[in-house]
Order: structure tokens, then sequence, then C-alpha cells
């Protein structure tokens, strides 16, 4: 007899819209922050996205999921470099505040879209793997519904949780704000130096936007 509680797989569309709005966000950066013309990489992503996709109505998971690290790794490569390129024209004095203080904004809510998708993409295997399961009760975060009795979970309708992007986006939201995961703590090493890596990353934004902010003062 099936088991109630198999849920279908958990749905690929928001992911699919955060990197699609990542692309969305580089167009409003100023070519000198960007390794060619700032509509390279949306147009790059459109591609890759499509293979994702195809990959993974056709059941082909090594591929879907070799393309979709290797969006989210030109996605930090690209993250990274244009972080770089703002702090150097920071220092150099190139730029309005007014551009500079658009591209540190863009870019931090890049990083927040950039590292939710990491997570999600890595935790207890990936959605992939997450979908092969009834239930969610190991992974690299401590999600509140993961410590809850099994009475408790069946009072708030929580029988059978599995994360989803937007509980990734959550934290990755909060780790770039608060430089915290607030409500799931961080159980494994590899996502502890990843969330280091998105907090440095988010701060030094910070940084920059503040000092525009001075400036423009």
């Amino acid at each position: 007899m099936p088991n109630s509680n198999l849920r279908t797989g958990e749905p690929r569309w928001p992911a699919m819209i955060a990197v699609l709005g990542i692309g969305g966000l580089y167009l409003v950066l100023p070519n000198s922050l960007t390794v060619g013309p700032n509509w390279g990489l949306p147009a790059v992503l459109i591609v890759l996205e499509m293979g994702v996709v195809a990959s993974h109505r056709g059941g082909s998971r090594r591929t879907n999921e070799m393309l979709a690290y290797s969006i989210l790794s030109l996605l930090t490569l690209a993250l990274i470099t244009s972080l770089f390129l703002l702090v150097g024209a920071l220092l150099a004095h190139k730029g309005t505040p007014k551009e500079m203080l658009a591209a540190a904004a863009a870019l931090w809510v890049t990083n927040v879209m950039v590292f939710a998708s990491w997570y999600w993409r890595l935790d207890a295997g990936g959605p992939n793997q997450r979908d092969l399961l009834n239930e969610h009760l190991d992974g690299a975060f401590l999600f509140p519904q993961m410590v809850m009795d099994a009475e408790t979970k069946e009072t708030m309708g929580e029988v059978g949780w599995r994360p989803g992007f937007i509980d990734y986006l959550f934290l990755a939201f909060n780790s770039s704000a608060a430089f915290s995961p607030t409500d799931s703590p961080v159980l494994s090493r590899w996502a502890k130096l990843v969330m280091m890596i998105q907090s440095s990353i988010s701060l030094t934004t910070i940084a920059v936007i503040a000092a525009r902010a001075i400036n423009i003062l």
C-alpha cells in the first residue's frame, strides 16, 4: 500500500525565477562592473536554464545537476568579480554616487539569491535527492520543523515537511542582513564555510553603500 505521506517533487520554478532575477539585476550594472557587456550573463543564464529544465523533465539527473552547478559557479564568480570591480571603482572615485549605490544594492540582493540557490542545491543532497524522501529529517541546517514532535507536526499540518526554495531564501536573507542564520542553526561544516563567504560579501557590499552614502551627505 502506498505511503500517504509521499509527496511529489518540490517545485523548481522559485529557483529558476531567482536565477533569472539575478540576470535581470546584472542589467542595471554599468559595464565597468561586469566582464563583457552587462547583457552577456543574462543571455548565458537563459540558455543554461533551458538545459536545466529540459534535463529535469527528461529525467537526466546527472546532466541536470551538472548544469545547475555550472550556473551557480558562474553566478558566484560574476558576483565576486563585480564586487571587486565595485570596490576598485570606489577607491578610484569612479562613477557617480547614485550609480555606485544602485550597483551595490543590486549586488547585495544578488548575494542573497546566489547563496539561497547554493543552500537549496546542496542541502541533504539537493532537490533531486530530497524528492526521494517522505520527510526531511537530516541536513546541513536544523529547521524548526525538524525538531517538532509527531503530535505538533500533525497539529500544525507539517507532517512530511521538506524545505523548499523559500526556506533557503529566508536563511540566506538573514545571513546577509543579520550575519546569522537566526531560526535555523547551521550543522554542517561546508554550510558554515559557505555562510561565512556570504556574510563577508554582504559586509563588504554594505560598507560600499555606507561609504557612498557618506559621500552623498
